[in-house]
């Protein structure tokens, strides 16, 4: 007859209460990776850095930079391909330090015991 509640496949408490501890603890580097990496700010320029732009791990635009000689009436096209592309720039930046800062801390999850 099998018994009811127990620990299967030999786990002990003190197994179960280390894992909790490893699991709090990296919850807790999460969080803290995470602010950090909120107030971070990250550049990138276009057009030989005739516009500039920053954004913050929070995904926002910050700040933006126009030298007033690309700003031309008749050529409007260029100078928001200029900004669409330092935008996008910026934040494949952010995107990338992201990805290698969250797989660096689930990286750790391979020493958990299970």
């Amino acid at each position: 007859m099998a018994k009811r509640g127990g620990f299967g496949a030999g786990m002990m408490p003190g197994n179960i209460n280390q894992l909790m501890k490893q699991a709090q603890k990296m919850q807790k580097q999460m969080e803290e990776q995470s602010a950090a990496f909120e107030s971070k700010e990250f550049c990138a320029s276009a057009g030989g850095g005739a516009v500039s732009i920053t954004v913050s791990g929070k995904k926002e635009v910050t700040k933006v930079s126009i030298d007033k000689e690309v700003v031309d009436p008749d050529d409007v096209e260029m100078l928001e391909d200029l900004i669409m592309a330092a935008a996008n720039e910026a934040l494949r930046k952010m995107e990338e330090e992201h990805s290698a800062l969250m797989g660096g801390i689930a990286g750790g999850a391979g020493k958990l015991p299970f």
